[in-house]
């Protein structure tokens, strides 16, 4: 059997303040990570679906909607403060050491944005292997607010967030004055494990900006009504496959 080099990562852990065990939180009658699971299988990329989790409960729901489970994530790795790279290093860790080897391409499908579609994902994995000098890729959207018309506050006093913009008042300027901006939307992420293990980086310096559509990424409980706006009003194949699985 040909390994996995692709593999599709949600990372899942069970703690959550803004939005209470929102991996679980159901939208549309299905819980948010069963989207990221449904992605994941959907896409004609990805070779298998991993989820990394310190949740009992997770990983069974997980595990009912066709993700593997290999392992739990330790306590320790899943906290407020836990950084990408561990829960990264501790599944090619595992992957190392239990099947004797690292996959290459980590395909990182977080569940709170769930809205994703599976042929972008093919997109994404597709463009990142077809540059062999990229480090990662990492989704994005124009950013409608240039931080460059943006202030911060100093003792009550405002000043500009671009202080080598040589122009007066720059932040008076129109919008179109300034180059766009774009914000990372947790669409799709790929991480190369090369990257990783070379660098002790996850992303690297020459990371892939991916366009993709802005459909809402949950972090408070206000983000969570915007995504259920999008899923009531755009079509969706992860939410068409859940339905048809029957779970």
């Amino acid at each position: 059997m040909d390994r996995a080099n692709v593999i599709g990562i949600v990372p899942a852990r069970g703690g959550s303040k803004g939005v209470p065990r929102k991996n679980l939180r159901e939208l549309n009658g299905f819980p948010l990570i069963a989207y990221a699971v449904a992605a994941s299988q959907l896409s004609q990329s990805i070779d298998r679906t991993i989820v990394s989790t310190d949740s009992e409960e997770i990983a069974e729901t997980a595990s009912k909607f066709g993700a593997e489970v290999p392992f739990l994530r330790p306590a320790e790795l899943a906290v407020d403060q836990s950084k990408d790279i561990e829960f990264f290093r501790h599944a090619m860790d595992w992957f190392k050491k239990q099947e004797g080897y690292v996959p290459e391409y980590w395909v990182q499908l977080r569940p709170t944005t769930p809205l994703r579609e599976p042929e972008n994902l093919d997109q994404a994995v597709t463009l990142i292997k077809s540059r062999i000098e990229a480090t990662s890729l990492v989704s994005i959207h124009e950013f409608p607010e240039n931080p460059g018309k943006m202030f911060g506050m100093q003792d009550g006093y405002l000043h500009g967030l671009c202080p080598l913009d040589p122009r007066p008042e720059y932040f008076t300027l129109p919008r179109q004055e300034f180059a766009p901006a774009y914000i990372g939307n947790g669409y799709v992420d790929i991480v190369r494990a090369s990257t990783l293990l070379e660098m002790d980086s996850c992303y690297g310096s020459r990371m892939i900006g991916f366009l993709t559509p802005d459909t809402g990424e949950i972090d408070v409980e206000d983000d969570f009504k915007k995504v259920e706006y999008f899923s009531n009003s755009v079509p969706n194949s992860c939410r068409e496959y859940l339905v048809e699985l029957g779970v």
